[in-house]
Formats: C-alpha cells, structure tokens, sequence
C-alpha cells in the first residue's frame, strides 16, 4: 500500500495541451475515482501514473519516490484494463499466475497467491477454463486476479465494467469495492460513468478539458458543487437548471425564471438583480396537494416501480421530477410544484461558480 502524488503534472501531444497542470494527494489505502466525459484527460492521467505515458512536465510520486523517470515494471503497479487483455491460450490459472513467472517466482508462490485470489474473487472451479469459456464478468475478475497475485502498492483501474451489462455491472461495483476494503490497496479507478464514482469512491476527482473542477467525498460534490459543471455533471438524473435573475431583500430571496419565483433558503453571495443560474435536483421537487405552487404541465410519465420520474415543461423550460411511489397524473395534465428552497442552488450566470 502507497500514497500518490500529483504535482503540477502536465501532458502535451505535439503542441496540443492535454493535461495543464494537474495536483492533488492520494491517501495510503484510499479509493479515489477519476471521473468526467470522454477527453478530459483522466484515462491519460491514468497510464502517466502507470508509466505508460511520458510525462510532459510536473512530478509524480508513489510512496514519496519520483516515478517520473521510473519504467512501468519497476512502480510496483497493477492495471486492469476495460479489454480485460487476457491471454486466449492460456487457462484462468496461467493467466493470473503469468506476472509471477516472469519475477521468476516459485512454482509454491505463484499457486499460493494464485489460490487465495481465486478464493476471493471465486474463481477456484474456474482454474482449469481459458477465457473463451467464460462470461464477461468472470474474464474481469480474472483480470482483477492477475492484479491480485502481484500484491501491488498501487490498483489502477482503466474503466474495467465499460463491456458489461448494466445487471452485472452494478455486481461487479459492489465486488470492486468489497475486494478494496478486504485488502485496504490504494486503488485509483477511472470511468466516465458518475454512478460508478458516487457509489464506489471515498473521494472523487472530477475532471474536464485537462483540468480538476472539484475534489471531495460523493456526498460533498453531490451536496455542495463548486460550480455549474459540477452540478450537472454528477448525480442522475442530471440536476435541474434554468437561467434567470436573482432577487435580493428583507422578506426573501428567490430567483425570478420562467415567470415564477423560484424559492432560496439564505441569502446568496450576489446582487439583487444578477444573473444566475438556478438549480434543483429531480428528487427536491414534490407535486404540490394545492395549487399554491409553481404550475407546470406534464409532458412524460416514466414509472420505474419504486419511484415515478417526471417530465415537466415550465414556460420554455423543462424540467425532471423524481417521486417515490407512483402517481395517478398523465400527460398534459396541470399540477403544481412544491420546491424545497433549503436545496436550490445559485451559479453565476457568467462563471458558473456557486453563489450559495
């Protein structure tokens, strides 16, 4: 087990700027999940870390020792792939045992280490198959197999559940996660998908165009975004947000949009008749039992048994509704919406940074 460093770490392909300088820490034993859309640079972040990319400029340590100039083999590093990149001719032992034999290992340490990964990850009457003989859930665990036998300081984890279907995927999170905290090895895990990140992560990194937007635990980012990109980017689905003016005085304060007045709880760090972004999660919405609330009229109804989701249009704006349970209202109708203000979130119209 390992901490990791970034320090002002930067990439460059040609005069194209991939990474502009990238830093943050990574705790001993902590699982911290890169996570933002295709191109921001977290999957290259990723195999800088592992010694597969160059890197253009800052430092980068494991275990307070500079990797920088350290090859692949010699960081003490296992990676799991999204392609699983297991080798067709060989069964699922020679498989995770093949790292080992290349150390020149024992034949007595590779089946130990072999054995007890395969108990944990319950492959042990899988030993004898070759990867053509297995379901794509078994050939990732196997791939994570081949990673446990090498008892690194470091697990990387390069968008690995990308190939599966979305019943096995929501396993294999929860057998990722249980296999981190049985062995308690630093793990940094790439995706794009935020449910993975917010179910899997105790800190999460989110990244856009080469750069750190926010870092902190799922709830924090979830709870308190920094900014507009933030907000829309994690949880699902996708928080509500429409532009419009904030109005500042003694009785209350609201954001004016879509020619109602939307509620805040405090005051925001703005001025009375700024322009801002307005934004309420799907599941702080509630149809109101009078019409006392915003009206808005139903254009969706989605049931999904234990919760209903909405599709609503208010003025130009539409906007999704999470409700627990399922409703009697159909599309077209009229209903009135009941906005918990102690959850709205201001962003700057201009730079979409938080105001409250």
């Amino acid at each position: 087990m390992a901490s990791v460093s970034f320090k002002d770490i930067k990439k460059s392909f040609g005069k194209v700027e991939i990474l502009h300088g990238i830093s943050f820490d990574i705790n001993d034993s902590e699982f911290v999940v890169l996570v933002g859309p295709s191109g921001c640079g977290k999957s290259t972040l990723l195999r800088m870390l592992a010694g597969l990319e160059e890197i253009t400029g800052g430092e980068l340590s494991i275990d307070q020792r500079v990797v920088n100039d350290i090859e692949a083999k010699e960081r003490d590093i296992a990676m799991v792939f999204q392609s699983y990149a297991l080798y067709p001719h060989m069964t699922v032992r020679d498989n995770m045992g093949f790292s080992l034999r290349l150390r020149n290992a024992s034949r007595s340490l590779i089946e130990e280490r072999v054995n007890h990964a395969a108990q944990i990850l319950n492959l042990d009457t899988l030993l004898h198959r070759y990867p053509r003989e297995l379901s794509g859930g078994q050939r990732q665990r196997v791939a994570m197999g081949r990673a446990i036998v090498r008892d690194p300081k470091v697990f990387l984890f390069d968008e690995p559940l990308s190939n599966l279907d979305a019943k096995l995927r929501v396993a294999m999170r929860a057998e990722i996660k249980a296999l981190h905290q049985r062995l308690k090895t630093t793990t940094v895990y790439v995706t794009h998908d935020q449910i993975e990140a917010m179910t899997m992560a105790d800190r999460i990194v989110v990244m856009n165009e080469g750069r750190i937007e926010q870092i902190g635990t799922p709830l924090e980012l979830y709870d308190q975004p920094c900014n507009l990109f933030v907000a829309q980017f994690i949880g699902s689905p996708a928080m509500n947000i429409m532009s419009g003016t904030l109005h500042l005085n003694e009785q209350q304060c609201y954001v004016q949009t879509q020619g109602q007045r939307w509620p805040l709880a405090g005051r925001p760090n703005g001025k009375d008749g700024q322009v801002v972004n307005y934004g309420i999660r799907p599941g702080d919405i509630e149809l109101a039992q009078d019409s006392a609330g915003i009206p808005a009229k139903v254009v969706v109804v989605e049931p999904t048994g234990a919760e209903t989701e909405l599709l609503l249009q208010v003025g130009d704006a539409q906007l999704i509704l999470v409700m627990h349970g399922r409703t009697n209202v159909k599309p077209d109708d009229i209903v009135h919406l009941r906005i918990n203000g102690n959850k709205a979130h201001v962003f700057d119209g201009n730079s979409g940074l938080r105001l409250n």
